[in-house]
């Protein structure tokens, strides 16, 4: 729980300082970097907290396998660090009225 809340607020200090004429593919690269560090600290820290080597074991010692399974774990825990780098692009994208 504590990777998600550290995550979301990267993403909206990520969000406030991208350069804007960078547009979508900062956007889009922002979002990859962000997803591969997420995939690399679920990696780093285990399955539940355990050592790599006790995850391993999980998964019949597989690599492959044990970052395959994070990377699905982070796809489905990813909405809401998205979400935060989107909101504050949108709101500085958005065109001033006055």
């Amino acid at each position: 729980m504590t990777i998600l809340i550290i995550m979301t607020l990267m993403s909206v200090a990520l969000g406030l300082l991208i350069p804007m004429r960078w547009g979508v593919f900062g956007f889009l690269g922002a979002a990859a970097f962000l997803f591969a560090l997420q995939v690399a600290i679920n990696t780093a820290t285990g399955f539940e907290g355990t050592s790599i080597e006790d995850s391993l074991l999980l998964f019949n010692g597989s690599y492959s396998a044990f970052i395959g399974f994070n990377v699905q774990i982070t796809y489905r825990a990813f909405a809401l660090p998205l979400l935060a780098l989107a909101v504050p692009l949108i709101i500085r994208l958005r065109p001033r009225t006055t």
